[in-house]
């Protein structure tokens, strides 16, 4: 087995870059024999057969070869059509539309497209983990911002703040239906957030990977009221159940596209083949799909939050997405590494400890329920199993 030699380094700025406390909190409880995980955002449902097959015949018709860098144009224009449909926003899929290795590729390409030495990138939190590092790499400066005690939303009067502390902001990152509470953003405060992001001339990079998702609230893009400087991230992973498949796309103005393009070509080259054309198939005949996860991931919801309220675990009621964020009792502390590490050696619950999102998110732990209904049902009875022991 090799060793480096001698004198040898690697960059000090990814030597600063923390892995993912969520992978790092999973590979951990990964390791207990019969444990219930409900650690990962990874869809339980299949990919549509139809979606499937459209995989499988590209692969039979040796569909093996480089494809356009920006992504296939049939793919393309259905993604500008289906954006046309939902966010009303109108895309050129030649200029304006790539098509990337899942939305992590796309967020990479984004924050390296627009970023110089210095700039300063503003991320509310609790959040997904992974804007910061990426931030760091692209040699920006992150600026993390609690949301917790604003219902865990950016409010324009908090961003106006952060704003004012941090003169060479750059860009807000926006993550809704938010992982990891699930919580919506509402019309009136989207268009509330635009009016401040255009009269401090910033870029918006809004990710809503999951804005398929919503349960009982209708999803307003804010790139529907700031198209002319919103960074748009969404993919077909969680809306078909393709995480597997890595397939995201990214779009926006034309002259930051150009600029996206590039760097996307420089990461990848181009997106495989056979999840191009599953997720044409996807985005084409496959629009209706989206409303029987909907359904099952609802109830599945209603459940959870239901199971953990009685249990004296307070809830925020998630509007989105497929997880739930809830706050351990104040009488087994404010450790939630301790907490979930304890739980899940103890009985065998998978739960994610809430700092692993960042400021906001400590004293909380993630569920995710997008894991069967029999999983479900008995991690929650052995949570609360737990719950009762300790209190004791």
């Amino acid at each position: 087995m090799p060793h480096l030699a001698d004198g040898l380094g690697y960059s000090d700025k990814v030597e600063k870059v923390k892995p993912s406390g969520i992978r790092i909190f999973d590979n951990q409880v990964s390791k207990i024999p019969g444990i219930i995980k409900l650690t990962l955002g990874e869809p339980d449902m299949n990919t549509p057969e139809h979606v499937k097959q459209a995989a499988i015949r590209s692969i039979q018709n040796n569909d093996s070869h480089y494809a356009p860098q920006k992504g296939k144009l049939a793919l393309r224009k259905a993604i500008s059509n289906f954006l046309d449909k939902t966010i009303h926003v109108k895309y050129d899929p030649e200029t304006e539309v790539v098509v990337t290795v899942g939305a992590t590729e796309a967020i990479n390409a984004a924050l390296f497209a627009i970023s110089n030495p210095g700039d300063q990138v503003i991320i509310p939190t609790p959040v997904f983990s992974l804007y910061w590092p990426v931030a760091t790499l692209a040699d920006a400066n992150f600026v993390l911002v609690n949301t917790a005690k604003d219902g865990f939303v950016l409010t324009p009067e908090h961003l106006e703040k952060v704003i004012e502390e941090n003169p060479k902001a750059k860009a807000v990152i926006l993550n809704y239906p938010t992982n990891p509470t699930g919580v919506e953003y509402s019309e009136e405060n989207i268009k509330a957030l635009a009016k401040v992001i255009r009269k401090h001339n910033l870029y918006v990079i809004t990710d809503e990977i999951y804005s398929t998702l919503t349960y009982g609230v209708k999803h307003y893009s804010i790139a529907s009221e700031i198209p002319e400087r919103a960074i748009y991230i969404s993919g077909v992973s969680k809306s078909h159940a393709m995480t597997g498949y890595r397939l995201g796309y990214i779009a926006g103005p034309a002259e930051i596209m150009a600029q996206i393009g590039k760097v996307h070509g420089l990461m990848v080259t181009t997106t495989t083949d056979s999840s191009q054309a599953a997720a044409l198939e996807a985005l084409t005949n496959g629009l209706d799909d989206p409303k029987g996860y909907r359904k099952v991931y609802q109830k599945r919801r209603d459940f959870v939050v239901k199971a953990l309220n009685d249990m004296g675990m307070e809830t925020v009621k998630p509007q989105g997405a497929f997880y739930v964020f809830a706050k351990i009792p104040e009488k087994f502390g404010k450790d939630d590494m301790k907490f979930a590490l304890d739980l899940a050696n103890k009985e065998k619950v998978g739960i994610t400890p809430g700092s692993a999102f960042g400021p906001g998110g400590e004293g909380y732990v993630r569920l995710s329920y997008a894991s069967s209904d029999e999983n479900l049902h008995t991690a929650l009875s052995r949570i609360k199993d737990y719950l009762q022991k300790k209190g004791n």
